[in-house]
């Protein structure tokens, strides 16, 4: 498409007749690689002719290609949403949708509010643990569905995967400073580094089925909430390589992304309820590596941005400062902070998940729980009740042996990855809870043993109320806190040495803060 018929198809697709449905006005959103029309109640997608090597869209055909791709691939996610694709042809000098022969195409979608979209929910003040819950949920259901890459496939090698990471140091031009040069050339050298250390990951992620069909660009600006429900839209279309990744990979670009506006402790706890739900603590190896690579790909947008024309001055002024920003925050996932090995110890009904959950959130400490853990080893949903007697089932010796063995294992990759962790569970046996005092050893991490002291009225008061509503995944009943009561073993006086009481109102930034004072 020339220049010409792309001006007669802009303005002809800004006029209100132009459209098969009624329209009272038409918006025009433009990206670096589409125009949006917004038009009544759908939106209208169309390509730019670009090609920037890891995407091309040079050619009709092309063009037409990856607008069916993108129809295809939404679909998985929002089928409501994504409708058809329409041509847009006749004469060059006025288009009209569905005429010949093709001039170009366009993406239908039906569309919805603006301020549905995730970025303008939280710029709104709206986006809560509630919303990210659900989207926790739901991306993890997506992912364990998606199609596994197969071994002779390219896709999920460390060459697949370091290929376009350094792509993103090529697209700066004069845009650098000295200064920032040098930031970018250690952050190169960091990332190749870092490929080159996690080589047999890689091979072992692929390997183990990690390597999936996902969305590939898993951002706020492409998640909403529409109808008090999660969606997912606007998946990468147009490069098989960028899409068929790590799940790790794709999950970490909407943790960064709440890093970015400022929101940690957003990502915190999406971060937490997927790997809860999916059991995939091995990605904490690649997190950072992969929040990286999500940061300086917006740098290379932005850049991409700033050498097309039309910007305005403080347009050009924002996208410099914004690409700015990500490198200082692409420069913070080099550092490695201080690592801790976190234990709780209280009988059933103590708070303790609630509490650390809100805890882990504000510290950036990884969450895991007893509860789930122990039902993934028995081919069990974290909801689904195993009707075990106390001490029996799931929960005798045996069982018990094994949930508190994979604690300790998953507790020992996390803090490898880098991660502080909190294991929450009631460890109620010195032996329980030597393990994971003989872990902290081993990996010369400062172990603290969060108490927690709950009057026993108090306690089979919630157990009561809990029961009632239904909705925890601990299986405790009156039943088992009579039996914990007579089986725990009490701290030792070297174990209270490692002690900070949680009472009853104790709140969990208080908590922080006088961890905060151990390091």
């Amino acid at each position: 498409m020339d220049a010409a018929t792309e001006r007669t198809l802009i303005k002809a697709m800004l006029q209100p007749d132009f459209y098969d449905h009624p329209v009272e006005q038409v918006t025009l959103i433009e990206t670096h690689i589409s125009w949006v029309f917004l038009a009544g109640d759908f939106a209208y997608k169309v390509k730019k002719p670009v090609n920037f090597g890891f995407l091309d869209f040079s050619t009709l055909a092309k063009r037409h290609h990856f607008c069916l791709e993108e129809l295809r691939l939404n679909r998985r996610f929002a089928p409501q949403l994504y409708l058809a694709v329409n041509q847009i042809g006749g004469d060059p000098a006025c288009p009209e949708i569905h005429g010949r022969p093709a001039l170009d195409y366009a993406l239908k979608m039906r569309r919805f509010a603006q301020q549905d979209q995730l970025d303008r929910v939280l710029a709104a003040g709206l986006l809560g643990t509630r919303q990210l819950d659900r989207f926790a949920i739901m991306i993890a259901k997506v992912h364990q569905a998606a199609e596994v890459a197969e071994p002779e496939q390219p896709y999920g090698t460390p060459q697949a995967v370091i290929d376009p990471v350094l792509e993103n140091f090529t697209q700066f031009g004069s845009l650098l400073s000295v200064k920032e040069y040098r930031k970018l050339k250690g952050l190169e050298e960091w990332t190749r580094k870092c490929c080159d250390d996690q080589y047999d990951i890689l091979w072992q992620r692929k390997a183990e089925g990690f390597i999936r069909e996902c969305h590939g660009d898993l951002h706020l600006a492409n998640m909403a909430w529409i109808d008090n429900e999660p969606v997912l839209f606007d998946c990468i279309e147009f490069n098989d390589n960028l899409r068929w990744i790590d799940v790790i990979n794709d999950i970490a670009f909407l943790v960064m992304d709440l890093d970015d506006r400022g929101e940690a402790k957003l990502g915190w706890h999406f971060l937490n309820l997927y790997l809860q739900e999916t059991g995939d603590y091995q990605g904490l190896q690649l997190l950072r590596f992969y929040k990286l690579y999500r940061a300086m790909v917006r740098t290379k947008v932005l850049c991409m941005r700033l050498g097309q024309p039309g910007l305005s001055d403080t347009e050009r002024k924002q996208d410099i400062e914004l690409y700015h920003s990500y490198l200082a925050l692409a420069s913070s996932y080099t550092a490695t902070p201080p690592r801790r090995l976190i234990i709780t110890h209280g009988l059933s009904a103590s708070g303790k998940s609630t509490f650390v959950r809100k805890l882990s959130d504000s510290c950036g400490f990884i969450h895991l729980q007893s509860d789930r853990e122990r039902k993934r080893l028995h081919g069990l949903s974290a909801t689904t009740s195993s009707h075990s007697p106390p001490g029996g089932g799931i929960y005798d010796d045996k069982a018990n042996h094994a949930t508190y063995e994979r604690l300790q294992l998953i507790a020992k990759a996390v803090l490898t990855a880098g991660y502080s962790v909190i294991v929450d569970a009631t460890f109620l046996k010195k032996l329980q809870r030597d393990r994971l005092r003989c872990l902290a050893a081993e990996l010369s991490v400062p172990l603290v043993i969060l108490d927690f002291q709950v009057a026993e009225a108090e306690l089979r008061r919630r157990i009561q109320q809990r029961d009632t509503e239904g909705v925890d995944i601990s299986e405790a009943n009156m039943t088992v806190l009579d039996y914990q009561l007579a089986e725990q073993q009490p701290l030792t006086e070297e174990e209270r040495e490692l002690v900070l009481t949680v009472w009853p109102d104790t709140m969990p930034d208080e908590m922080a803060e006088r961890l905060s004072e151990r390091d």
